[in-house]
């Protein structure tokens, strides 16, 4: 089963655009290392509960909005060897000074989970995922790809 890193961002609003260019190349850099997927989701339907809740969480402020990300790995082992791939990569230096990020990282908060429940069409998912090629590696990253979603469906 697939191992994934979630995270849970404030993000002013008027700095998505920053955060979104960011985002797309920190992705491209997770899918270059390994990452079988990259997804970074702005809150849409997301209110402040009674007792906790998103916004609650990241203690948000009136001027931002939540930002949901996850990444997803065949394992955790590969997930480990990915993100040390990733944080020597010289194209994240400035995505790793605090003064630099379009959000407030003090609040930001995340971790690693094992998957419990899995399901999905997994041949529609597997043709999604192996159609998006990768002009650098096109036949490596499909393969890659696939495999992880064969061992998704290992029992």
């Amino acid at each position: 089963m697939a191992y994934v890193d979630g995270f849970i961002v404030p993000v002013p609003k008027r700095h998505l655009g920053a955060y979104r260019r960011m985002a797309r190349k920190a992705g491209k850099i997770w899918r270059e290392h390994g990452a079988l997927d990259f997804k970074e989701c702005v809150a849409d339907d997301v209110k402040p509960g009674k007792w906790t809740s998103f916004p609650q969480s990241v203690q948000l402020k009136d001027d931002e909005t939540v930002v949901f990300s996850w990444i997803v790995y065949n394992s955790r082992e590969e997930r480990d060897a990915t993100n040390a791939k990733v944080m020597e990569d010289p194209r994240m230096k400035d995505m790793m000074d605090p003064k630099k990020l379009p959000f407030d990282g003090q609040r930001m908060f995340w971790g690693g989970f094992k998957s419990l429940v899995e399901l999905a069409d997994h041949e529609l998912h597997a043709a999604a995922l192996a159609g998006a090629g990768d002009a650098g590696d096109p036949v490596g990253r499909k393969t890659r790809l696939l495999q992880g979603i064969a061992h998704a469906l290992q029992p």
